[in-house]
């Protein structure tokens, strides 16, 4: 249901990857993108290809100004700030960009802005990185707020946990982000499916029950590393899968073939790299109601010098800033937004895990001192048997 009061904001899109940002704020009445920032030409490509109607920049450190939009929204690279990543913090040259963008919010004062990012940015460097971007947002008079969500509060069956930022000159926006609490986790009430990460095994699993753990680009630059699912209701051979890169669009809330344009290594990183958009159009919901949303936010521990970031806080232009305890699930899913991962890869396509996959992930995991259970080892026993075999099943 489209929730929408009063005109929709303008939108510029900087860091737009696929648009996952502006397809949730769009599906929720709220905004209207006038352009979108792009300079990776695969993810450019696609934006053309679905949005022909909006021009595509390429360069954000060349932009002007935002040409008046009231809404900016940057998802911005992750790469100096992810625990896979350089570690960089804002001095790395990807991330850091944001910087000149807050620099350009200071000049420009739009309405409202609304970034995204991993949660490692709340630690890295004792959260060097959050409070750099905050007291950018406090020095031009901006209120803010944050707060960690995970993606499975949409229905989503992938473990996603972000950053959203959202700032604004013209109201608290406290309440929009942190009005909304369900305060735990949905659990799936049959598991026929459970996912992991194929490339860990020696310090974690990525285990996920219902779910896959979070998609991501790829282990190095353009080496897909999709997670794997253990699906024990099926034959041998097609227990341990790795979805489609269709499957891993559904997963992220995108029509499958939304990324058909690139080739298939470059879709796996553009969708590791995007915004679920039920999480967006959740927001897009949130801001739709702004003009209901004014009361001041209730509740909150002050927070004073030295304190870590918690998982959500806000605070003001004059340096107050208060932790909030509210949990990753907004609310709970609706029973139609509900995916089912068996099903969902049934419909959408999975392929057997590779044997070389599959059997430095178990090597690693039985080398470890992790827990795990019985009956999923010798799942992976026998799907190493069965590849070795060169046998096949339809």
């Amino acid at each position: 249901m489209t929730i929408s009061q009063g005109t929709p904001l303008t939108t510029a899109s900087l860091f737009s990857g696929i648009a996952g940002i502006e397809l949730g704020l769009t599906a929720a009445g709220v905004s209207h993108t006038t352009w979108f920032c792009e300079r990776w030409e695969p993810a450019r490509a696609v934006l053309r290809d679905r949005f022909p109607e909006v021009e595509v920049k390429d360069d954000v450190t060349s932009l002007d100004d935002f040409g008046g939009a009231s809404l900016v929204t940057a998802g911005f690279p992750c790469t100096d700030l992810s625990q896979a990543g350089r570690t960089s913090g804002l001095d790395g040259v990807n991330s850091g960009l944001v910087i000149g963008v807050l620099e350009k919010v200071a000049g420009h004062r739009p309405d409202w802005v609304l970034l995204e990012n991993v949660p490692n940015m709340l630690h890295l460097g004792r959260g060097a990185a959050m409070g750099r971007i905050i007291d950018n947002f406090e020095a031009a008079g901006y209120t803010w707020a944050y707060r960690v969500v995970d993606s499975r509060f949409t229905g989503l069956a992938q473990r996603r946990r972000r950053v959203f930022l959202l700032a604004s000159r013209v109201q608290d926006p406290a309440r929009i982000l942190l009005g909304e609490d369900s305060g735990s986790a949905p659990s799936p009430d049959v598991a026929r499916a459970f996912g992991f990460s194929w490339t860990e095994g020696n310090r974690g699993v990525g285990w996920a029950v219902g779910a896959t753990p979070t998609l991501k680009g790829g282990t190095t630059v353009r080496v897909a590393s999709p997670p794997a699912v253990w699906l024990p209701q099926k034959e041998v051979g097609w227990q341990i899968v790795r979805p489609s890169i269709e499957a891993a669009e559904v997963l992220q809330g995108f029509s499958p073939g939304w990324t058909a344009l690139a080739p298939e290594r470059d879709r796996w990183k553009l969708m590791g790299n995007a915004v679920s958009v039920p999480v967006a159009r959740w927001l897009g919901e949130r801001l739709a109601q702004r003009e209901g949303l004014t009361e001041p936010m209730e509740g909150g521990v002050l927070l004073v010098d030295g304190d870590r970031w918690p998982t959500a806080a806000y605070g003001t232009p004059d340096g107050r800033r208060w932790r909030v305890e509210v949990s990753d699930f907004p609310r709970l899913p609706r029973t139609e937004d509900l995916q089912e991962l068996g099903s969902l890869l049934a419909r959408h396509g999975s392929e057997p895990l590779s044997l070389r996959a599959t059997k430095g992930f178990r090597d690693r995991l039985l080398r470890s001192n992790l827990r795990y259970e019985g009956a999923f080892m010798a799942a992976l026993d026998a799907h190493v048997d069965h590849m070795s075999s060169g046998r096949t099943t339809s």
